[in-house]
């Protein structure tokens, strides 16, 4: 029986491609309009896994999702990194002359903001999701208006894409979390990478003697996020990233951040995604 899997959007997001590409099409979708009905997928035992997106390359992180992660005491079981590749497409027989207005979010519209002052005649138009602009566009058969979306979207909803790979950055990758209520099963050995959360005194080099820790234990540092502590204005808890070569040396750093942290937690430990980070080590 294929497990459920939600995701933030409809079927042909970039969230819906990373389904795709993470399970191998082996699972059931749940689209989720916000990552908040997300979250409430996984809580109300609607999907046993979610995948969420965690940072962009160009825009950084999403901290409210971390939060989210957080309280509800999800666990990262896994990461995927997607190339976000922009396509624009239209009903199959428009051409680009004939576009009178793009419809797409604000975030797809502005990583193809080259392409389109090209074309200052087509009226800009935010929308709340790039698959719910394409699908639109079929259902209805809206002529005269475009929508900025994946390839996937454009099979999906049966739209001709007349201009590929607008994006003005090629260089755009978005890091996705995949998330359960449950610990991650997989083996120790398999495991190479942690995401951890902690709070520190308000005491001088406190941050700099956890960072030594890391490096100390052999573990690569791969980013640092600060995150608003709600009943404390202007402080902070820190939510770390290390990958490592073996689980031992994670283990060890582990025992003597929680001696040294406050509300040290374990958001997640998995099997790294990203190529680059596993070369290096």
């Amino acid at each position: 029986m294929k497990q459920t899997v939600a995701i933030q959007g409809i079927k042909g997001s970039f969230h819906h491609q990373v389904a795709l590409e993470y399970f191998q099409d082996n699972v059931n979708i749940d689209e989720c309009l916000s990552f908040e009905t997300l979250a409430d997928s996984l809580i109300n035992n609607k999907s046993q896994q979610a995948i969420m997106a965690i940072e962009n390359s160009i825009a950084g992180s999403i901290i409210p999702n971390y939060a989210l992660i957080d309280k509800n005491n999800f666990h990262i079981i896994g990461e995927y990194y997607l190339d976000i590749v922009q396509n624009l497409m239209v009903l199959n027989g428009q051409i680009l002359e004939e576009i009178q207005e793009v419809h797409s979010h604000p975030m797809a519209l502005l990583q193809c903001m080259d392409f389109l002052k090209k074309h200052p005649n087509i009226k800009l138009v935010e929308d709340k999701d790039t698959a719910e602009t394409a699908r639109r566009i079929d259902q209805n058969q809206i002529k005269g208006i475009a929508a900025i979306g994946s390839k996937v979207a454009a099979e999906l909803y049966n739209l001709n894409i007349i201009a590929p790979e607008i994006q003005t950055v090629n260089n755009n990758m978005t890091r996705f979390f995949i998330i359960s209520r449950e610990k991650n099963q997989v083996n120790k050995e398999e495991i190479n990478k942690a995401s951890i959360k902690f709070e520190l005194d308000d005491t001088l080099g406190s941050l700099a003697t956890v960072l030594n820790v890391t490096t100390n234990c052999k573990l690569n540092l791969t980013k640092i996020q600060s995150m608003p502590i709600i009943e404390k204005p202007f402080q902070y808890s820190f939510i770390v990233d290390v990958v490592f070569e073996k689980y031992k040396h994670y283990e060890k750093a582990v025992k003597i951040l929680e001696l040294m942290t406050n509300q040290f937690k374990i958001l997640g430990e998995y099997k790294s995604n990203n190529k680059n980070q596993i070369q290096r080590q």
